[in-house]
């Protein structure tokens, strides 16, 4: 599910400057959990608590994590002193070495990665605990706002499945028409069977199988059972997405196969191809909407 959250704090510095910050959290629809930082330099353990964190809390969704920091005194940037220092050092025994007389330009010396620190996290006891603390701060608020969206969905989800109940009904009340299809094929079958002198266990067989796709009610059944499933896991609510996901692919499956034992039937049977139909329709509609959902 989509939201946004973001909250600010700040840590004490070395006493001469306090160093603020501003953690951002954005998460768009995703299958799985996906997730993506973008933090100060020398912050790596920071981020793995981090990622721990937001395992720990969330389960789908393209999540991106933003961690801002500014320093209250306008420091900038913070200079590298062994990197900048070890260079120098090196320049000038080379240049000796070589009778060099030239001296180290500063403007290449500070284009060397990591000479320049431009988001340098303070020493502090406090810092990961503050941090920390205020990454959770933004997640309630993150979830609050998933959660908003979730009710919507969850509204949208009932309905729809209203929707295939009642289509499912109205195939209920045209199955008696496909019964008395496949009688009159079973009927013309046999006949055909015993003018040519056929085996008794091949005109068995041939009624078996017509006998075992005459009927859609155990489609029908299943297909009820894993709506009602479905509105119980809504109730229950918590992580239910990928389950629900599941069920939606049962019913799918259910629905290919009442299709598949009414194709070629006509007149009045044309009205369960039109309901087996829009069950399916509302099916993608759902498997769409369930995709958002933890």
């Amino acid at each position: 599910m989509t939201g946004f959250a973001q909250v600010k704090g700040q840590i004490a510095g070395d006493g001469k400057s306090q160093l603020s910050f501003t953690i951002s959290l954005k998460s768009v629809n995703h299958r799985f959990l996906d997730l993506h930082f973008r933090m100060p330099s020398d912050t790596d353990a920071l981020e793995m608590k981090l990622r721990r964190l937001l395992k720990d809390k969330l389960a789908r969704g393209h999540v991106e994590l933003s961690l801002n920091l500014d320093r209250a005194s306008g420091e900038g940037f913070v200079l590298n002193h062994a990197l900048v220092g070890g260079y120098i050092q090196a320049f000038r025994a080379a240049a000796a070495e070589f009778s060099l007389a030239t001296d180290p330009d500063l403007n290449v010396i500070l284009r060397i990665p990591g000479a320049l620190d431009s988001g340098g996290l303070p020493e502090g006891t406090n810092l990961e605990s503050t941090v920390l603390a205020k990454a959770e701060e933004a997640l309630e608020r993150l979830d609050h706002m998933r959660e908003e969206e979730g009710k919507g969905i969850e509204q949208e989800l009932r309905q729809r499945l209203e929707h295939m109940r009642k289509a499912a009904k109205s195939i209920e009340k045209h199955r008696h028409t496909v019964l008395q299809n496949y009688a009159e094929k079973l009927k013309t079958r046999l006949q055909e069977l015993i003018s040519t002198q056929v085996d008794s266990d091949r005109i068995l067989q041939e009624a078996a199988l017509l006998v075992d796709r005459s009927d859609i009610q155990e489609e029908l059944v299943r297909l009820d059972t894993h709506v009602k499933h479905f509105l119980g896991m809504l109730d229950q609510g918590g992580e239910v997405g990928k389950k629900l996901d599941f069920l939606l692919q049962e019913m799918n499956r259910e629905a290919n196969t009442l299709l598949s034992k009414t194709s070629g039937l006509a007149g009045e049977a044309l009205n369960i191809t039109e309901s087996g139909l829009a069950i399916k329709s509302e099916i993608e509609k759902v498997r769409e909407q369930v995709q958002n959902l933890e």
